[in-house]
Protein backbone atom coordinates (compact mmCIF):
# COMPACT_ATOMS: atom_id res chain seq x y z
CA UNK A 1 0.00 0.00 0.00
CA UNK A 2 2.70 2.81 0.85
CA UNK A 3 5.02 1.80 -1.60
CA UNK A 4 2.06 2.70 -4.21
CA UNK A 5 1.95 6.58 -3.22
CA UNK A 6 3.61 8.90 -5.44
CA UNK A 7 6.65 10.58 -3.71
CA UNK A 8 5.30 13.81 -4.85
CA UNK A 9 2.61 14.16 -3.23
CA UNK A 10 3.65 13.57 0.83
CA UNK A 11 4.99 16.40 2.94
CA UNK A 12 7.14 15.20 5.53
CA UNK A 13 6.55 16.97 8.89
CA UNK A 14 8.26 17.17 11.69
CA UNK A 15 7.47 19.77 14.76
CA UNK A 16 9.00 21.44 18.03
CA UNK A 17 7.30 22.82 21.04
CA UNK A 18 8.40 24.67 24.08
CA UNK A 19 6.43 25.47 27.03
CA UNK A 20 4.21 28.28 26.90
CA UNK A 21 6.13 30.56 29.33
CA UNK A 22 9.76 30.77 30.16
CA UNK A 23 9.02 30.00 33.70
CA UNK A 24 5.63 29.19 35.78
CA UNK A 25 5.50 32.32 37.11
CA UNK A 26 4.62 33.80 33.95
CA UNK A 27 1.79 31.90 33.10
CA UNK A 28 -1.51 33.00 33.61
CA UNK A 29 -3.04 33.01 36.35
CA UNK A 30 -6.31 30.72 35.36
CA UNK A 31 -3.46 28.18 33.29
CA UNK A 32 -1.24 28.04 36.88
CA UNK A 33 -4.23 26.86 38.45
CA UNK A 34 -5.36 23.96 35.83
CA UNK A 35 -1.43 23.20 35.44
CA UNK A 36 -1.04 22.31 39.27
CA UNK A 37 -4.14 20.19 38.94
CA UNK A 38 -2.91 18.73 35.91
CA UNK A 39 0.80 18.02 37.25
CA UNK A 40 0.34 15.23 39.85
CA UNK A 41 -1.39 13.06 37.20
CA UNK A 42 1.47 13.63 34.82
CA UNK A 43 3.93 13.03 37.50
CA UNK A 44 2.28 10.19 38.51
CA UNK A 45 2.15 11.20 42.29
CA UNK A 46 -0.70 11.83 44.74
CA UNK A 47 1.39 15.21 45.26
CA UNK A 48 3.53 17.27 44.56
CA UNK A 49 5.05 20.97 46.55
CA UNK A 50 4.80 24.80 44.56
CA UNK A 51 8.29 23.99 43.61
CA UNK A 52 8.03 20.64 41.83
CA UNK A 53 4.66 22.23 40.18
CA UNK A 54 6.78 25.01 38.98
CA UNK A 55 9.58 22.43 37.18
CA UNK A 56 7.53 20.13 36.69
CA UNK A 57 5.79 22.84 33.54
CA UNK A 58 9.33 23.95 33.05
CA UNK A 59 9.72 20.10 32.07
CA UNK A 60 6.31 18.38 30.68
CA UNK A 61 4.18 21.85 29.54
CA UNK A 62 5.37 21.38 26.11
CA UNK A 63 4.15 18.09 25.01
CA UNK A 64 0.80 19.68 25.81
CA UNK A 65 -0.81 21.92 23.43
CA UNK A 66 -2.78 23.70 25.87
CA UNK A 67 0.49 24.56 27.48
CA UNK A 68 2.98 24.84 24.98
CA UNK A 69 3.20 26.14 22.01
CA UNK A 70 5.18 25.22 18.91
CA UNK A 71 8.39 26.88 17.60
CA UNK A 72 9.15 25.61 14.72
CA UNK A 73 7.38 23.16 12.11
CA UNK A 74 10.10 21.69 9.36
CA UNK A 75 8.88 20.10 6.19
CA UNK A 76 10.73 17.81 3.62
CA UNK A 77 9.09 17.11 -0.13
CA UNK A 78 10.64 15.05 -2.74
CA UNK A 79 11.19 15.54 -6.35
CA UNK A 80 12.60 14.48 -9.16
CA UNK A 81 12.62 10.73 -10.96
CA UNK A 82 13.02 7.20 -9.25
CA UNK A 83 16.25 6.96 -8.07
CA UNK A 84 17.63 10.38 -8.35
CA UNK A 85 15.24 11.52 -6.20
CA UNK A 86 15.71 15.25 -4.37
CA UNK A 87 14.28 16.05 -1.19
CA UNK A 88 13.73 19.52 -0.70
CA UNK A 89 13.18 20.44 3.41
CA UNK A 90 11.83 24.06 4.48
CA UNK A 91 11.90 25.34 7.93
CA UNK A 92 8.81 27.82 9.63
CA UNK A 93 10.55 28.75 12.94
CA UNK A 94 9.38 32.08 14.52
CA UNK A 95 8.99 33.30 18.52
CA UNK A 96 5.24 34.09 17.48
CA UNK A 97 3.35 31.17 16.81
CA UNK A 98 0.86 32.54 15.21
CA UNK A 99 3.57 33.59 12.58
CA UNK A 100 5.07 29.84 11.68
CA UNK A 101 1.47 28.76 11.72
CA UNK A 102 0.02 31.49 9.14
CA UNK A 103 4.02 30.54 7.17
CA UNK A 104 2.67 27.09 7.09
CA UNK A 105 -0.53 27.32 6.15
CA UNK A 106 0.36 29.25 3.13
CA UNK A 107 2.29 26.71 1.81
CA UNK A 108 -0.61 23.92 2.06
CA UNK A 109 -2.92 26.80 0.46
CA UNK A 110 0.12 27.54 -2.20
CA UNK A 111 0.24 23.91 -3.22
CA UNK A 112 -3.07 23.02 -3.41
CA UNK A 113 -4.00 19.36 -4.37
CA UNK A 114 -0.38 17.98 -5.22
CA UNK A 115 0.76 17.91 -1.70
CA UNK A 116 -1.87 15.82 -0.33
CA UNK A 117 -0.46 13.61 2.16
CA UNK A 118 1.63 14.05 5.44
CA UNK A 119 4.15 11.57 7.10
CA UNK A 120 6.04 11.74 10.44
CA UNK A 121 6.81 9.67 13.37
CA UNK A 122 3.83 9.59 15.76
CA UNK A 123 2.20 12.08 13.32
CA UNK A 124 -1.03 10.96 14.43
CA UNK A 125 -0.82 10.86 18.20
CA UNK A 126 1.07 14.50 18.32
CA UNK A 127 2.08 16.72 15.68
CA UNK A 128 -1.23 16.70 13.23
CA UNK A 129 -3.33 17.22 16.67
CA UNK A 130 -0.98 19.75 17.97
CA UNK A 131 -0.82 21.78 14.88
CA UNK A 132 -4.70 21.76 14.96
CA UNK A 133 -5.22 22.38 18.30
CA UNK A 134 -2.50 25.28 18.02
CA UNK A 135 -4.20 26.54 15.16
CA UNK A 136 -7.12 27.26 16.82
CA UNK A 137 -5.96 28.61 19.99
CA UNK A 138 -4.62 31.18 17.46
CA UNK A 139 -8.04 32.08 16.17
CA UNK A 140 -7.15 30.48 13.09
CA UNK A 141 -9.30 28.55 10.03
CA UNK A 142 -7.85 24.96 9.64
CA UNK A 143 -7.02 23.96 6.25
CA UNK A 144 -9.19 20.73 5.28
CA UNK A 145 -6.44 18.73 5.73
CA UNK A 146 -5.62 20.22 9.11
CA UNK A 147 -8.87 19.21 10.50
CA UNK A 148 -9.03 15.88 11.89
CA UNK A 149 -12.05 16.94 14.18
CA UNK A 150 -14.36 13.64 14.45
CA UNK A 151 -12.39 11.77 11.66
CA UNK A 152 -12.46 8.35 11.64
CA UNK A 153 -9.79 6.16 10.75
CA UNK A 154 -9.92 5.50 7.03
CA UNK A 155 -11.03 9.23 6.70
CA UNK A 156 -7.67 10.21 7.82
CA UNK A 157 -5.48 7.99 5.23
CA UNK A 158 -3.60 11.15 4.25
CA UNK A 159 -1.51 10.98 7.05
CA UNK A 160 1.20 8.49 6.94
CA UNK A 161 3.12 7.34 10.65
CA UNK A 162 6.45 6.03 10.03
CA UNK A 163 5.78 4.71 13.97
CA UNK A 164 2.13 3.16 12.95
CA UNK A 165 3.91 1.60 9.66
CA UNK A 166 6.55 -0.18 12.24
CA UNK A 167 3.78 -1.40 14.66
CA UNK A 168 2.57 -3.84 12.17
CA UNK A 169 -1.14 -3.65 14.03
CA UNK A 170 0.42 -3.63 17.44
CA UNK A 171 -1.30 -1.25 19.36
CA UNK A 172 0.90 -1.07 22.00
CA UNK A 173 4.47 -0.73 20.10
CA UNK A 174 6.25 2.42 20.75
CA UNK A 175 9.17 2.67 18.99
CA UNK A 176 11.35 5.86 18.66
CA UNK A 177 12.56 7.67 15.75
CA UNK A 178 16.16 7.04 16.46
CA UNK A 179 16.22 3.33 16.80
CA UNK A 180 14.45 2.84 13.29
CA UNK A 181 16.95 5.11 11.81
CA UNK A 182 19.47 2.94 13.60
CA UNK A 183 17.84 0.08 12.18
CA UNK A 184 17.44 0.94 8.76
CA UNK A 185 21.39 2.67 8.65
CA UNK A 186 19.85 6.36 8.42
CA UNK A 187 21.80 9.09 10.37
CA UNK A 188 20.89 9.66 13.71
CA UNK A 189 18.68 12.94 14.09
CA UNK A 190 19.91 13.03 17.56
CA UNK A 191 23.52 14.23 17.26
CA UNK A 192 22.62 17.69 18.76
CA UNK A 193 20.27 18.35 21.11
CA UNK A 194 17.56 16.12 21.90
CA UNK A 195 13.43 16.82 22.29
CA UNK A 196 14.15 17.23 26.21
CA UNK A 197 17.03 20.41 25.39
CA UNK A 198 14.81 22.19 23.21
CA UNK A 199 12.70 24.85 25.66
CA UNK A 200 16.18 25.23 27.59
CA UNK A 201 17.73 26.28 24.04
CA UNK A 202 14.93 28.18 23.15
CA UNK A 203 14.10 30.20 26.33
CA UNK A 204 17.85 30.23 27.83
CA UNK A 205 19.96 30.16 24.55
CA UNK A 206 17.64 32.00 22.14
CA UNK A 207 19.00 29.84 19.47
CA UNK A 208 16.16 29.01 17.24
CA UNK A 209 18.12 28.16 14.16
CA UNK A 210 19.65 25.09 16.71
CA UNK A 211 16.14 23.80 16.67
CA UNK A 212 15.44 24.55 12.98
CA UNK A 213 18.33 22.31 11.91
CA UNK A 214 17.73 19.97 14.60
CA UNK A 215 13.79 19.68 13.02
CA UNK A 216 15.40 19.43 9.38
CA UNK A 217 17.34 17.03 10.55
CA UNK A 218 14.23 14.56 12.05
CA UNK A 219 12.50 15.30 8.89
CA UNK A 220 15.48 14.06 6.64
CA UNK A 221 15.53 11.10 8.72
CA UNK A 222 11.69 10.61 8.99
CA UNK A 223 11.76 10.41 5.15
CA UNK A 224 14.55 7.76 5.06
CA UNK A 225 13.23 5.79 7.25
CA UNK A 226 10.05 5.56 5.06
CA UNK A 227 11.59 5.41 1.43
CA UNK A 228 13.69 1.90 3.57
CA UNK A 229 10.20 0.77 4.96
CA UNK A 230 8.70 1.13 1.51
CA UNK A 231 12.12 -0.50 0.19
CA UNK A 232 12.77 2.31 -1.92
CA UNK A 233 16.39 3.63 -1.94
CA UNK A 234 17.36 6.46 0.89
CA UNK A 235 18.03 10.41 -0.31
CA UNK A 236 21.93 10.66 -0.07
CA UNK A 237 22.87 13.82 2.22
CA UNK A 238 24.40 15.66 -1.27
CA UNK A 239 20.67 15.51 -2.60
CA UNK A 240 19.65 17.54 0.30
CA UNK A 241 18.19 21.03 -0.11
CA UNK A 242 17.96 23.75 2.83
CA UNK A 243 14.85 25.93 1.15
CA UNK A 244 16.01 29.33 2.43
CA UNK A 245 19.22 29.06 4.22
CA UNK A 246 22.89 30.24 2.83
CA UNK A 247 24.27 27.92 0.91
CA UNK A 248 27.50 26.97 3.52
CA UNK A 249 24.61 26.02 6.05
CA UNK A 250 23.87 23.33 3.41
CA UNK A 251 26.07 20.57 5.62
CA UNK A 252 23.03 21.37 8.67
CA UNK A 253 21.23 18.26 7.34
Amino acid sequence: MYDKIPLNSILFLDIECVCGEPTFEEVPESLQTLWAAKAPRIMRVDELSTEEIAQSYVDKAAIYSEFGKIVCISVGFIAGKEGEEVLRVKSFADPDERVLLEEFAQLLQSSGTKLNKFCGHNIKEFDMPYIGRRMLINGMRLHPLLDLRGKKPWETKHLIDTMEMWSFGDRKNYTSLKLLAALFGVPSPKDDIDGSQVGRVFWEENDLDRIAIYCEKDVVATTNVFMAMTNRKQISTDRVLLVGRPAEEDHAV
